[in-house]
Formats: C-alpha cells, sequence, structure tokens
C-alpha cells in the first residue's frame, strides 16, 4: 500500500467533531466529485469517484449528518473501477445541496454550484474537515522516503484557487500549477506537508513522516559532515605532497643543508613525518612552535622552491 493510501484510509476514518464538520467534509467531496442528474422528473445528486474509500466516506457521511441512505454501485470503466453514491430523492439531494451552500436556481432549475461556501467552513475545524474531504477526493502525497510532495488535483482554476487560499489560511503556503488541462495545489517541503497532515487530523501518518524526516536529516547531517571532513582532509594530503615536492626539489638542486637552520628542521622533519598534522610536527621541533609557526616556516620552503623553479638560485 502507498503511502498516500495510507493517509486517505486513516482519514477516512476520522468523522470531525460535530455535525457543522461533516457537512463541511460533504460539501469538499460533493464540490469535487459531485453533479446533479435527472432522476424521473426530479434532479438527483450523483458523485462519481474512481476510489472506493471516496465512496465509503461519502456514504458514511451522509447516512451520519442527514440520515439518508444513498444508493452505491460500481462499474469497470477499462482498467478503472468508477464508484457512484447516488442520491435519488429530490428533497434529500436538495437537503445535501442547501447544506452545502452548493445549490442554487437558474431558468428554473435547480444546479449544484462548485464553490467553497464560505458560511460552511467558517470555523476553524470546518475548514479542517474541508481540506479532509478534499484530500481523500483529489489529493495525493508521495512516499518522503523518496521525496516531500503533497497535491490535490482539481478541474478548474477557481477551485484551485479556492482550496490553495483555504489552505493558506492555515500560515502554509501552497501554490497553483497548471498540468495538462488540470489545475493543481501542492506543497513541497516536509514540514508544510506534516503541518498540513496534522490539519487534516491523521497522526498516524504525521508520525510515520515525522520518523522519515528525522531519518533523513540525521543522514543528510552526516553525509555534509563527511563531506566537509574529507574535502578538510583532501586540502591538507594536498597541502602535505606539494610541501613534500618543494622539499625534495630544494634537496635535489641546493641540498636542505643550504637552508637555514629553523627551516632545514622543519624540512627534514616533514620527509620523515609525511603524514603528521602541522601542529605534531611543531611539537617535535627542539624549540617547539604551534601551528601557525610551522605553517609559516613551510610557505617560506615553498617560496625558495618557486624561486629555485624560477632561475632565482638565492636562498635568504
Amino acid at each position: 500500500m502507498s503511502f498516500s493510501s495510507k493517509v486517505k484510509g486513516e482519514l477516512s476514518l476520522h468523522l470531525g467533531n460535530g455535525r457543522h464538520c461533516e457537512i463541511a467534509e460533504i460539501a469538499a467531496i460533493v464540490n469535487i466529485c459531485g453533479q446533479t442528474a435527472v432522476f424521473g422528473e426530479h434532479f438527483c445528486l450523483k458523485i462519481q469517484t474512481e476510489n472506493f474509500v471516496v465512496a465509503k466516506k461519502c456514504f458514511t457521511l451522509l447516512k451520519n449528518t442527514f440520515n439518508i441512505i444513498a444508493d452505491v454501485s460500481a462499474r469497470s470503466s477499462g482498467r478503472k473501477q468508477v464508484y457512484t453514491v447516488l442520491v435519488k430523492n429530490f428533497s434529500e439531494a436538495e437537503t445535501i445541496l442547501k447544506a452545502t451552500g452548493l445549490l442554487y436556481a437558474e431558468d428554473g432549475q435547480l444546479k449544484l454550484k462548485k464553490r467553497i461556501y464560505s458560511p460552511v467552513v467558517s470555523s476553524v475545524c470546518c475548514r479542517r474537515a474541508y481540506i479532509r474531504g478534499a484530500f481523500i477526493s483529489v489529493g495525493s502525497v508521495n512516499d518522503p522516503e523518496k521525496n516531500y510532495h503533497m497535491e490535490f488535483v482539481l478541474s478548474d482554476m477557481f477551485s484551485a484557487e479556492q482550496l490553495r487560499d483555504l489552505i493558506n489560511s492555515f500560515g502554509l503556503d501552497a501554490k497553483v500549477v497548471e498540468r495538462k488541462e488540470h489545475y493543481v495545489v501542492y506543497l513541497k517541503e516536509g514540514e508544510q506537508i506534516v503541518d498540513l497532515l496534522n490539519i487534516m487530523e491523521a497522526p498516524l501518518a504525521l508520525m510515520d513522516l515525522e520518523n522519515v524526516r528525522i531519518v533523513k536529516e540525521m543522514r543528510n547531517d552526516i553525509n555534509r559532515k563527511v563531506n566537509c571532513e574529507t574535502a578538510n582532509l583532501n586540502k591538507v594530503v594536498g597541502a602535505a605532497v606539494k610541501q613534500l615536492e618543494d622539499i625534495e626539489y630544494i634537496e635535489e638542486k641546493i641540498g636542505l643543508s643550504s637552508l637555514p637552520e629553523q627551516l632545514e628542521e622543519i624540512a627534514r622533519l616533514r620527509l620523515e613525518y609525511p603524514d603528521k598534522s602541522l601542529k605534531e610536527l611543531g611539537s617535535f621541533l627542539s624549540t617547539p612552535v604551534g601551528k601557525s609557526g610551522v605553517n609559516h616556516r613551510l610557505r617560506k620552503i615553498s617560496s625558495i622552491a618557486e624561486a629555485l623553479r624560477e632561475g632565482k638560485g638565492e636562498v635568504e
């Protein structure tokens, strides 16, 4: 089972804090998956989805909130299974659409108005419920082991912008992007996805994602430290190799005994201990000096070697 399916499964079991929250969640499902259809002489309400969890949750919410027993059916469409939740009774369909603020009249006909009706999401708990219903309907979240990405795929820009604004009312930074013929509301930061899981009230999924985030951050931190230490080690090794080359060049050209006493001593120590640090070399001197003192002497040796390479054979 994918991480996204686990989240939806957990959210499908959450029924909100009261009737008002259940209405908000129904509003999200109807707004995204619903449509009106003619049944006999009256219109009916039809919710279609390819996800059984959505159909099951919608059926449960309608029963708990309005005591309406909807018809649920399934049919195959190519390789996909399409589930339909149908409210045939006109007065029951009208009750649902009025409660969710999705009903309007046009040319003497009652129709479904796709929108987020402000009174339905006026309280924080109802906004949470609406986002929960939207995620169950058209949301998905990537496996956090791979990357952080959560999205809601909607059919029109207006609906996408309304949902984005609802999500961002919790201090998040959701964005909308057009993808082919759809509009996608998305979050890409792990911390914000954790926050939205908390908003939708999915504590188990939140805990799973947080555990993955902690492990990934520790792993990244260790990798950064290892890379830093490797870079420093390479730098030290590179410097030591250059020092040895300079010292050997001076030995070949003029002999180390031609160097001033302090430089000769450090040069011979470097040849004897090629893998020791500057601090360690300094402690081996007849008169010990610190890291900076050793570095200063090795720099002088390097300058002498460069001068010799350029044909300036003077040793100061």
